[in-house]
């Protein structure tokens, strides 16, 4: 095993500017501060031989735990859920700068990165609606509306992603570029102040497992405050219609933008 490598050199070649500051290329946790922790694991892993497909599938795994955590009632199964969607975020920088550093980017390992993107805020949405559905002894009150509302926020949230990717899957077929921030911009005035809006508020970032999993964790601690689950149940809530208000939004969106063209 050879020296680790000088962490001004890592960040240049693992952390290129130009990713870090696209608007959809980056989580605004990771350039605030997972950036800062992940270098210093990249630092170390690539002097082994793990690849950057198996820190990928290692992703993959921490973000379905992060939903099945939410199985655990009580503090400690949002705590661990939480957790779990950190560990995610980590690989998710750790991956992809070691494959920069070893040179083994794949279309495996993108293909991966995205499917467990889609695993994990399914998972931890479908969490959330079972942790909805606790009764007030610490049991379960079975499989009730408050768990269907849960898988359809899981679904609202994978749509999303979905119609996200499909942009670029559209411009490949044409034989475009992947499609630039500029791009993104609404052609219609009316939708461009809507989004602006929409952005200011931040509000469509809780549709996201991370910060989803931050609200858990806030309204699973008012949960052991009250001595119920009716903050998990009114944030559930709110993310179910958040969601699906924004599923329709983001469609008009991405038509009325100069991605398809």
């Amino acid at each position: 095993m050879g020296a680790a490598p000088v962490l001004e050199e890592l960040r240049e070649v693992c952390q290129p500017q130009a990713k870090l500051a696209s608007r959809n290329g980056e989580h605004w946790a990771g350039r605030l501060y997972m950036r800062r922790i992940s270098l210093r694991f990249t630092r170390q892993l690539v002097r082994t031989p793990v690849t950057p497909d198996q820190l990928t599938w290692t992703m993959v795994v921490c973000g379905v735990l992060s939903g099945a955590a939410l199985l655990i009632p009580g503090l400690t199964g949002a705590v661990l859920a939480a957790l779990f969607m950190q560990l995610f975020l980590l690989f998710d920088c750790v991956d992809g700068e070691v494959a920069r550093w070893k040179g083994q980017n794949s279309a495996t390992g993108i293909y991966v990165d995205r499917l467990g993107a889609y695993l994990a805020d399914a998972a931890l949405m479908t969490g959330f609606g079972f942790r909805a559905a606790e009764s007030g002894l610490g049991g379960w009150a079975g499989f009730n509306g408050w768990v269907s509302l849960g898988l359809a926020t899981a679904l609202g949230v994978v749509l999303l992603k979905a119609s996200t990717d499909l942009v670029d899957v559209a411009r490949a077929r044409r034989g475009l570029a992947v499609a630039d921030d500029e791009s993104t911009r609404p052609r219609s005035q009316g939708v461009a102040s809507v989004r602006r809006l929409a952005a200011a508020f931040k509000i469509h970032r809780v549709t996201n497992g991370i910060e989803a999993s931050l609200v858990l964790l806030v309204v699973a601690c008012a949960d052991a405050a009250t001595g119920g689950v009716e903050p998990t149940r009114w944030a559930l809530a709110a993310i179910a219609a958040i969601t699906w208000v924004m599923v329709p939004a983001h469609l008009l969106s991405i038509l009325s933008s100069s991605r398809l063209r």
